[in-house]
């Protein structure tokens, strides 16, 4: 059984993990296993990593997935693909020529009718002046009049009929060119199958794991809160777009706060050397290869040609013609060979293996040349085809290709290939151009400008990393535009403060204390406040650790009032006064005109400084901002009153302090202070 007459099982997307750039899909397929064990997993995108497929068996002991490999297809669809919204475009188009048209019929008309202009007729020499006919002027200046009024009337209807279809067009035209990548276009579906091979068995349910490039989020929050009360309830909310070329319709949703292509290798530590400089070896992955390789492949060779192995024409012995890729070379003399397993190159019956060039392709000789007229030989027109030409020899130690030494890349050669290459690793091709057209569509959703206060979460993130699990199935066609998805309640702390800094704005702010209660962090993102079921305003949420607070403005309390007073007294002091005293009165006064009690934290400065001679006494009951502050950071000098106003109260503070400094010395800027 070949690929191509493989059973072919339709897939269902079952979940999603959205990372910071990237999705993780797994798709679901169940069927009957036929005896070779090979089957075709379809409904994957085009946009897909290959290197990230991966396959297994759900629900079966035994059983098995023993070969993975993703292939593309073309699939030839029963009816043709939906194309509602291009007739509904070609439609408004026509329509909106139809409307422009009458406009400019109607403007013909009125520009006729506008022209109408009395004419009087020749006067010959000899004959005498005739009296003007006023009463046909005025019927005929009424009749200009009256039917200019009706054409300008049916002007208006048609220029709004023509507003109106153009607002239509350009709807549909914007709706046109963001539907939805996973819809074909074309009466051809261009996507990507999985082809496994599985263990004997009857009927297998098979997991295909697989990434995808173009899928991206942010974090929003939702955050409803009651007039009065000390709680509230946090809903964690996300920004998804994405562009993967499928859509995700009923799929489970998960997001994560990893990168999805973050790099694996670890880092390379050079030694330092004191002395002599010395140029450092370069690198090789080549060792030799184990003895029998070829023998590893007598049991398929003895089995017999595959069904759809067709020697290619031209072909001697089933090999088709064509130069060999190059393999790796062996360390320069005195390295040290490395741990892992890498491609080789064969050795020769004496002993020293080859160089990369020598096995670029088959050693020719150098060929006569031809007589004038005579037709190329069929190997010189296979190697002009190819665009190969004879090596150069070549000369010094052999040194590998950076491709060669590019150990991600390298593909390990099934049994199938000829010319030695079987059993080896050689560099993989490159992707096709389709499949780099649909990955170059994907990843222009990264260019996506994000919502307001929105925060990337490799940004907000630091380092670690979370995941969050939706509570319901959601929703996101492949159209490359934000959708919003509901990922569950996060239970929070939440209590109401006021503050006001009345010596920098008399004006009180209400502001929420938010502590994170859970075991995850909460990413930074915009948040919107509703209080009593009105929608407030939209905030900036900063990352909140788990069991750190965080505080959140919600603008200025307008029942709340403040007012401000300070008094400064200049006198001298000491034997001789030689001291100058400036004693600052500080009378802070607040209202209260809420139906609640309140808890209002009045902010106040005292200077500071670090000359000897200067002295600060404070008289005040405030106390100065210490480690029960949380994590807020207070600039030096500045002091805290916190009082509870009952509703509908009123309350005074006083505080002050004195600064004492020498006589012959001034404040820079004067000795107020406030």
């Amino acid at each position: 059984m070949t690929a191509g007459t493989a059973p072919r099982w339709a897939s269902t997307l079952d979940s999603v993990v959205v990372y910071a750039q990237g999705a993780l899909c797994r798709r679901l397929a169940r069927g009957a296993v036929p005896a070779a064990g090979r089957v075709r997993v379809t409904g994957l995108p085009r946009s897909l990593d290959p290197g990230s497929l991966r396959a297994r068996v759900v629900g079966a002991s035994g059983v098995r997935v023993t070969e993975a490999r993703v292939e593309p297809e073309a699939e030839l669809l029963d009816t043709e693909p939906s194309e509602d919204l291009r007739r509904e475009v070609e439609r408004l188009r026509d329509g909106c020529a139809a409307a422009r048209g009458r406009r400019d019929r109607q403007l013909g008309l009125i520009e006729e009718v506008g022209a109408l202009r009395p004419v009087p007729p020749a006067r010959r020499r000899d004959a005498p002046h005739r009296r003007a006919p006023v009463d046909a002027w005025l019927e005929l200046s009424d009749f200009v009049d009256e039917r200019l009024t009706g054409l300008h009337s049916r002007l208006r209807e048609l220029e709004k009929e023509l507003r109106r279809v153009e607002h239509e067009l350009t709807v549909a035209e914007d709706r046109f060119s963001r539907a939805s990548t996973g819809a074909p276009s074309a009466p051809v579906a261009d996507s990507m199958c999985a082809v496994l091979t599985l263990d004997d068995a009857d009927e297998a349910e098979v997991e295909v794991e697989y990434g995808v490039p173009g899928a991206l989020w942010v974090p929003a929050y939702r955050l409803t809160r009651r007039e009065g009360q000390s709680d509230g309830s946090l809903v964690l909310r996300a920004s998804v777009a994405q562009r993967t070329g499928e859509d995700w319709t009923g799929v489970r949703i998960a997001l994560a706060t990893a990168d999805l292509r973050r790099r694996t290798d670890l880092p390379r530590l050079r030694s330092v050397r004191i002395g002599r400089s010395q140029s450092a070896p370069a690198p090789s992955g080549w060792r030799e290869h184990p003895a029998g390789l070829a023998d590893l492949f007598a049991g398929y060779d003895a089995a017999g040609p595959r069904p759809d192995m067709r020697p290619a024409p031209g072909a001697v012995g089933g090999a088709a013609p064509g130069p060999v890729p190059p393999s790796p070379v062996p360390l320069p003399e005195g390295a040290p060979p490395p741990s892992f397993g890498g491609p080789a190159a064969p050795a020769r019956p004496s002993g020293r293996p080859r160089t990369a060039a020598r096995l670029a392709a088959p050693a020719a000789a150098p060929a006569a040349p031809a007589a004038p007229g005579a037709a190329p030989s069929p190997h010189a027109a296979s190697v002009a085809v190819a665009g190969y030409a004879p090596p150069s020899p070549v000369t010094g130690p052999p040194q590998p290709d950076g491709a060669e030494l590019d150990y991600s890349a390298l593909v390990l050669c099934g049994p199938d290939e000829q010319g030695g290459r079987r059993g080896r690793l050689f560099p993989g091709s490159g992707v096709d151009p389709v499949t780099a057209e649909y990955r170059r569509r994907a990843g222009t959703v990264g260019a996506l400008p994000l919502p307001g206060h929105a925060v990337r979460p490799r940004e907000s993130a630091g380092s670690f990393d979370h995941r969050f699990d939706a509570a319901a199935p959601a929703d996101i066609p492949s159209d490359g535009t934000w959708h919003t998805v509901t990922v569950g309640e996060i239970p929070v702390g939440l209590r109401t403060e006021y503050i006001c800094v009345p010596s920098v704005e008399q004006t009180v702010y209400t502001t929420l204390v938010l502590s994170n209660a859970t075991d995850q962090a909460l990413l930074a993102g915009p948040v919107e406040v509703t209080v009593d079921g009105d929608f407030l305003l939209t905030a900036a949420l900063p990352t909140l650790a788990p069991g750190c607070v965080c505080r959140v403005g919600l603008g200025p309390a307008e029942a709340i009032g403040v007012t401000r007073r300070v008094n400064l007294h200049e006198s001298t002091a000491g034997l001789r006064n030689n001291v100058t005293v400036l004693d600052h009165r500080v009378r802070v006064e607040l209202a209260n005109r809420l139906a609640a009690p309140v808890l209002v934290e009045v902010r106040e400065r005292v200077p500071v400084t670090s000359d000897p001679d200067v002295r600060i006494e404070e008289r005040a009951d405030w106390t100065a901002p210490g480690g029960d502050a949380g994590a807020e950071r207070h600039v030096p000098g500045t002091r805290l009153w916190r009082i509870e106003l009952p509703a509908g109260g009123t309350a005074a503070l006083d505080g002050g302090y004195e600064i004492r400094i020498p006589a012959g010395r001034a404040l820079t800027g004067g000795n107020r202070r406030s």
